[in-house]
């Protein structure tokens, strides 16, 4: 097993793979970009090629090799994540000694959710009892291809039918529980969740089902109209689309991912010729959801249900959207209160309609403005308290600056009362912030460490660390680090330049360090460099005031007893002024 995991890491480049998830930039040695494990607003996270290695330097920390990577992005086993890279490099896996129980349990749930799905299928195509679902569908013109695409099924009114089924598969009341297709009552019985209901399997990207969405045929029974799968080990609403495995390579193709909210609404369109469509799971846009559809696209377009819910989850994806920086537009329905209807009302209107979308913050200030309309002064007032703290949101300075304009010629002021009102509220979010930020105290020894860092991350990062290290070596000692494990690292890269002359490897070495170095190492060659102020120019003085906080720190606290004597204490000083005064030449 160790053998095959090897070969794989060997034959997997990390930048290819984390660059089809996350948008990566050229960083001197390394690459950088926004962690997709967390939200931020300034990259930092790293990939390193020759390590093939990623971190993250922000809030999470996290960091590993490829197969970890996929693993956390994809929410999957070692197993898994390694099947996936020997597929995509070209390996065989035959057999596996490795023994992954978690593994094992998601490959045994997604079997009975497959079970489930085809128990479900059957019942809707064959059997008299579902008689009704197939004439509700027919009603809603869903035709039979669409049908078998999405494995539309039925689910009887019955307490246990779907669970005398699956144990008759040798299936434990325990794992049908936890897959959510059961629920266990007070006195210990178990009963199907599902009864009678349209079944929609949801799957992920992948197309391996995770869970079930089931609606109700007669919205005049007094039930909620959706019953979805709770949160398991493989359903996480939050994460899902419905249809996304459908409509992922079509998406990337359109470079544009339209989003709806109901399983209807997402298929209706595609039956009809429109496939970059998906169906967000719960009433409002995620992070997660978006963070999924940036995979294959930076564009996305909202047709939300005309109603109150269906804006606040506008109002909530055009937030998200723009902190993930994507590009949104919004189609708006005429004479329809959901896509489903507007396809079967006008199905050329609603083509057009999606070809022709609207940008999100024109959306808005029209939007804004109608709501307003009758209202006088007081009207354009409340138009620009809605719509100002969207405008606060955009990074773009150009786009920024053509909404601000557009703003204050819609409402017939100055740009420059639209001005101070965004003073305003950027001020009050600054303020906001200030009261939940524990800001860092940045004392001596701080500055020592970074500086420390800083001039190792250089040195192990620069095309000929050799030539650097003759500069910086010759001054700094190994006691001269404050860190202790930067010390060892010094001493172990003039060992390894005096053994290994010429052209500097780091991999060789990295192999002749001891493995608590290695981590530290990796760190330092890893981390982004760009804020760092750090090149040929001012080596210099980074060296020196490293030196200089070294022979500070010896006078005030390193001193040993022997060494407590007035002459050494004389030497230090002395080479301690002339530290500063060649600081001071510089």
């Amino acid at each position: 097993m160790e053998d095959i995991t090897n070969e794989v890491k060997a034959r997997t480049d990390i930048v290819e793979l984390v660059g089809s998830y996350v948008e990566l930039k050229k960083a001197g040695r390394n690459y950088k970009g926004l962690c997709p494990f967390h939200h931020e607003k300034s990259p930092s996270f790293m990939v390193a090629p020759e390590r093939q290695l990623w971190r993250c330097f922000g809030a999470c920390g996290e960091g590993g090799d490829a197969i970890s990577f996929l693993m956390k992005y994809e929410n999957i086993t070692f197993t898994e994540a390694l099947k996936e890279l020997a597929l995509r490099a070209g390996i065989k896996i035959e057999k596996t000694t490795h023994e992954d129980f978690q593994w094992k349990k998601k490959e045994r749930l997604l079997h009975i959710n497959t079970l489930a799905a085809e128990y479900f299928h059957y019942i809707l195509l064959s059997l008299p009892v579902a008689k009704n679902a197939r004439e509700y569908l027919e009603k809603r013109l869903i035709n039979q291809k669409i049908v078998n695409t999405f494995q539309i099924g039925y689910a009887p009114n019955s307490w246990d039918s779907l669970l005398l089924f699956l144990k008759k598969k040798n299936i434990k009341e325990e794992e049908i529980e936890e897959t959510g297709l059961s629920i266990r009552n007070a006195s210990g019985r178990s009963y199907d969740r599902f009864r009678g209901r349209l079944m929609f399997p949801i799957r992920d990207i992948r197309g391996s089902i995770i869970g079930f969405s089931g609606r109700i045929l007669d919205e005049k029974v007094k039930e909620a109209k959706y019953v979805n799968t709770p949160e398991t080990t493989l359903y996480h609403k939050r994460e899902s689309l419905f249809g996304i495995h459908l409509a992922k390579e079509a998406i990337r193709v359109e470079d544009n991912a339209i989003l709806v909210e109901g399983e209807f609404d997402m298929i209706m369109p595609f039956q009809h010729g429109i496939s970059n469509i998906v169906a967000i799971k719960g009433a409002a846009v995620t992070r997660e959801q978006i963070a999924l559809l940036k995979r294959c696209t930076n564009k996305l377009t909202l047709i939300l249900d005309s109603d109150a819910a269906g804006e606040e989850a506008m109002r909530r994806g055009i937030e998200i959207a723009e902190e993930q920086e994507c590009e949104m537009h919004i189609v708006t329905l005429e004479g329809a209160k959901d896509p489903d209807e507007a396809v079967r009302k006008d199905l050329i209107a609603f083509k057009k309609a999606v070809h022709n979308p609207i940008p999100v913050y024109d959306f808005l200030l029209t939007l804004f403005q109608k709501k307003y309309a009758d209202q006088g002064a007081f009207g354009k007032k409340k138009t620009a308290d809605d719509f100002i703290p969207f405008l606060d949101r955009i990074k773009n300075p150009i786009v920024k600056s053509h909404y601000l304009k557009k703003l204050s010629a819609l409402l017939e002021v100055s740009d420059e009362s639209i001005t101070e009102q965004l003073k305003k509220v950027k001020y009050k979010r600054t303020i906001n912030k200030s009261f939940t930020r524990t800001k860092p105290v940045t004392t001596e020894k701080d500055r020592y460490v970074m500086l420390e860092k800083n001039l190792f991350g250089y040195i192990l990062q620069h095309e000929e660390p050799y030539r650097l290290a003759e500069i910086v070596f010759s001054i700094l000692k190994e006691k001269d680090f404050f860190t202790p494990a930067y010390g060892q690292l010094a001493l172990a890269f003039q060992t390894h330049r005096q053994a290994n002359p010429g052209v500097f490897d780091y991999k060789a070495f990295i192999e002749m360090l001891p493995a608590p170095l290695v981590s530290v190492c990796d760190e330092l060659y890893m981390i982004d460099m760009s804020q760092a102020n750090v090149d040929e120019h001012n080596l210099l003085r980074l060296v020196l005031e490293l030196k200089k906080l070294s022979l500070k720190h010896t006078i005030t606290e390193g001193l040993s007893e022997e060494e407590e004597n007035t002459q050494f204490l004389s030497s230090i000083s002395q080479e301690l002024k002339e530290v500063e005064k060649k600081l001071a030449t510089l």
